[in-house]
Formats: C-alpha cells, structure tokens, sequence
C-alpha cells in the first residue's frame, strides 16, 4: 500500500480490525519511510446482478434507489438507521447469493417486503400498498388481515402479499 503522504510503497499494518459486521477490514497503516499513520478499508467487491424490470428493461442494480425505497417507507417510524443499514445488507446479499447475473424487480420487491414486515408493520404496509398498487379500501384490508394472522400464528411460515393475493396486477417496478 502506497503512503498518501509521501507515496512511498514501504508501509506495514500496525493494527487490523473486522467492521461492518466481518464484511470489512479496518487496518490501520504507518510509513516506514515519513512515520505518518492512517487507515484503510478493505471489503470484497462482488457483482450485482442486472434487474429485469416488469417491461422487459434491463438495469443496474442501483444500491441507493433500494435504500430510497426503504427510507420512504420507514419515514417518521422509530427505526434506527443502523437497522435500516442491516435489512438493507441482507437484501443485497441475498440478490448476490442468487448466483445469477439478472434479478426480476418482483424478486427484488419480494426482498423488501418481508424486511420491512419484520421491521415495522406499518413501512410494510406502506410500501406494499404501493408496491403492490393498491386501489382501494379492500387492498389495504386484505394486507392487513395477512399481517394479524402472522402476528397470531408465529410459529406459522410469514406470508408476504403477492401480486395475485392482493387482487393486484404485477407492480410497475
């Protein structure tokens, strides 16, 4: 590693820590050639897939859109940004951990909407009802009977809306 200071190539780690929950390497480095000391992050750079929009388009997978979507949904609801951070972590890993270079945009929506069922039920119903498109009182209705019910049955497998359940056409995302 090249000294930012002096650009010399002589330097050595003088500290190594994981942050980011073990998916970064915090290493603190000093010159050998100036003395000076700094840090460095080191994190593995793994591929998104493509997203394959309802209309056939195809994308990049765009980190802050995901995390727009999220913050709308979550907005004025008492969920701290560290949490936020780890749902939005867990989706993207499990769009890596697809092994597929493409990702539907369903799939992907799917992936939100069972974090934030598990977050805060009201970003959930938040971001279904416009996920899913809905139109009127019955929608809403619907969405929430599915979420007592789980809130009931625990021990039952979550049920997150599709498309079909919620009356709904396929979303425009």
């Amino acid at each position: 590693m090249r000294c930012p200071y002096c650009m010399v190539d002589d330097t050595r780690v003088v500290e190594t820590r994981l942050s980011d929950e073990g998916a970064v390497v915090r290493r603190r480095r000093e010159c050998q050639a100036c003395g000076e000391r700094y840090t460095t992050f080191e994190r593995a750079e793994l591929q998104l897939p493509r997203v394959i929009k309802v209309d056939g388009r195809r994308e990049n997978f765009n980190e802050e859109k995901l995390r727009a979507g999220l913050l709308r949904a979550l907005q004025k609801r008492p969920v701290k940004t560290e949490i936020l951070d780890t749902a939005l972590r867990r989706i993207l890993r499990s769009a890596m951990s697809q092994g597929e270079q493409e990702i539907a945009s369903q799939k992907i929506g799917a992936m939100v909407m069972e974090e934030l069922r598990q977050l805060d039920e009201v970003a959930y119903i938040r971001f279904a009802s416009v996920y899913l498109r809905f139109e009127d009182i019955d929608a809403f209705s619907h969405a929430l009977d599915r979420l007592r019910s789980n809130r009931q049955n625990p021990g039952v497998e979550p049920a997150v809306l599709s498309c079909h359940e919620s009356g709904q056409e396929q979303p425009g995302r």
